[in-house]
């Protein structure tokens, strides 16, 4: 008898271990099937009805994860406070199914940063206008419905529970009802249960481990996604192929809390910079200086650079003419929009001391100079479903008090197509000063690349190409990027017209370069690889750069156009395009730099040219 009772021991203390194992579920079963349910439907209510786009595959298992551990933490509190934990919940939860469906139904977007910025500056009045112009009856029948039927299932469930069992004489009552209605077969079924508790027990603990083990990969990308101190260095996590997919709406807040959290830090010291901005003295020599900020476009696909294909005749054309003059080895430092605006903007160029946001932004020095600023920008406009790329990108320069800095005239909209600048610029140029700073922020060759240019404008097709390697399908993709090249060459040609008859001079840079079906590879986009190869440097930093000069602006400036001239083949990297432009103003400050001034004779053509501060461009080729 005593050989046995130590296994009869083992095997009742696994059983009771196993019990308790089930008892989160026999306290709070409500609780988990209602969460689960809702946070399926969050799931799929906002997966687009477009080809291609599917749910997160594994939103089944870590749903049911993240919800075990909260009904165990539920558990692990004094029952009256698990009571009211829960209910809390219950009302973030729905409150936030809610907000993401209906947001998703009416605007296309879910929870993000830039929506989260444009709801903490919305007053109650503009709030209450939004609400009357929006909410209407017909809401309930989108997939917001769904959300609303849950919570109408678990409203009934509550009422229907709290007649049963709201007291301890009704659930007196219900108790001896239910065995009434057993009879005999009440003493089987306690006993049925009381058996089966550690079988469910049992199977509940392999589920998990299961779910714990297939969603590891992106709960470890999520705190991963969580540690930067840097919204550029989130946006670089976010292009990883292993990047977190936050797949719930609540997730998806904490995330935005977190970036507006990062970016307002940089913020801060920016706005701190707006007075240490010094200018001690404006030549104005150039009167007009239009800059004009392309997108996502590869040099090796311009014929201007020597492409096979005729992508920008316009630009030809004007180069035959001399006064536009392609510069021939001009590289990006990033291949991410955001991290390139940054150096675009600021006077920080890459091996400075300290971070971009301790330095001043050019047009602020503009501005203090006397120059008259415009911004036209086809993307970093505030929007609710702007990605996190642009939110990343444009943030400081939608700040109020950074943009009332930088900035005299805006643009209010954006446009399905580029032309829609053009029209901005019609319409605001009556606000033009004696002495002009003008930008252009083009969407580009941005993807998708079908978008970006109207259908009957569309030349090159897949029999343009001889790629017997590339499918129809991706021969479709390449021709429609030549063709966003080809829309934009008529886009900047249109530019240029509009200073042709001033005393000006244009500056073109896209922002980086374009991964597009270059040879051996089957890929476009960018790749953000970390190991930088001289092929991927080519297709992804390599960029056109060019400079513009009317009639009048060659007229009244010869030795500066000559200067253009003998720096056209100088190596140059557009992190230190800030010093050029102040020296096109002719603007005397201690924050310009001769030495990162291309046209100037002090230029360092040595300075090393690092892409991602981590690769030499140069030791690559």
């Amino acid at each position: 008898m005593p050989e046995n009772t130590s296994p009869m021991k083992l095997l009742y203390t696994i059983r009771q271990l196993l019990a308790c194992v089930a008892k989160p579920l026999r306290h709070y079963g409500a609780f988990v099937i209602f969460m689960y349910v809702l946070g399926l439907v969050c799931v799929y209510a906002v997966v687009p009805a477009k080809r291609g786009y599917h749910a997160y595959s594994l939103a089944p298992q870590e749903l049911f994860l993240d919800i075990s551990i909260l009904c165990l933490l539920l558990c692990l509190v004094p029952r009256k406070a698990g009571v009211w934990l829960k209910r809390l919940v219950y009302v973030v939860a729905y409150l936030l199914a809610v907000v993401e469906v209906y947001c998703f139904v009416k605007f296309d977007t879910t929870i993000t940063p830039t929506m989260l910025l444009l709801v903490g500056e919305t007053d109650s009045r503009e709030a209450t206008e939004f609400l009357e112009s929006y909410l209407s009856f017909n809401i309930i029948f989108s997939r917001l419905g769904r959300v609303l039927l849950v919570m109408l299932a678990h409203a009934a469930w509550a009422v229907a529970y709290r007649r049963l069992f709201g007291n301890a004489q009704r659930a007196a009552k219900t108790k001896a009802y239910i065995a009434d209605m057993a009879h005999g077969y009440a003493d089987m079924a306690r006993k049925t249960a009381s058996r089966a508790v550690p079988f469910v027990g049992l199977a509940l603990l392999a589920v998990f481990i299961y779910c714990a083990a297939t969603c590891y990969a992106n709960k470890a990308a999520m705190v991963r996604l969580m540690s930067y101190d840097n919204i550029g260095d989130v946006e670089h996590e976010l292009t990883r192929k292993d990047c977190a997919v936050l797949y719930t709406p609540l997730y998806r807040l904490v995330f935005s809390i977190y970036a507006n959290e990062l970016t307002a830090k940089q913020v801060v010291k920016l706005v701190e910079n707006i007075d240490k901005a010094q200018v001690d003295s404006c030549s104005f020599r150039s009167k007009n200086i239009v800059l004009i900020i392309g997108e996502s476009y590869n040099r090796h696909h311009a014929s201007l650079y020597g492409y096979g294909l005729p992508t920008t005749p316009r630009q030809e054309e004007r180069a035959r003419r001399g006064r536009l003059v392609p510069f021939t080895d001009v590289i990006a430092p990033w291949n991410l929009t955001s991290f390139v605006f940054k150096y675009l903007f600021s006077l920080y160029a890459v091996g400075d001391k300290g971070e971009w946001c301790d330095y001043p932004l050019f047009p602020e020095l503009f501005r203090k100079a006397g120059y008259h600023v415009t911004f036209l920008t086809n993307q970093f406009l505030p929007q609710a479903k702007e990605a996190v790329y642009d939110f990343s990108g444009g943030f400081f320069l939608n700040n109020p008090e950074l943009s009332r800095a930088m900035f005299d005239t805006r643009n209010e909209r954006l446009y399905r197509y580029d032309d829609g600048m053009l029209k901005e610029y019609d319409r605001l140029k009556k606000e033009n000063k004696e002495h002009n700073l003008i930008i252009f922020h083009l969407k580009g060759q941005h993807v998708d690349y079908r978008t970006r240019f109207p259908l009957k404008r569309r030349k090159f097709n897949p029999d343009d190409y001889e790629r017997p390697d590339l499918k129809q399908k991706e021969l479709r993709i390449l021709a429609d990027y030549d063709n966003a090249i080809l829309y934009n060459d008529s886009i900047v040609d249109e530019i240029i017209k509009r200073f042709e008859d001033e005393d000006a001079i244009v500056v073109y840079v896209p922002d980086h370069g374009e991964e597009c079906y270059g040879e051996g590879v089957h890929f476009y986009g960018r790749m953000h690889s970390t190991e930088i190869t001289a092929r991927l440097a080519r297709e992804e930093f390599d960029i056109p750069f060019w400079l513009w000069c009317s009639h009048d602006y060659m007229v009244n400036h010869p030795a500066l156009y000559g200067d253009i001239l003998k720096a056209r083949d100088r190596r140059y990297m557009t992190d230190a395009l800030p010093h050029l432009l102040l020296y096109l103003a002719g603007i005397s400050t201690p924050h310009y730099r001769e030495e990162l001034n291309v046209l100037a004779p002090g230029y360092n053509e040595a300075r090393p040219r690092i892409l991602k501060n981590t690769t030499d461009y140069d030791e690559l080729k």
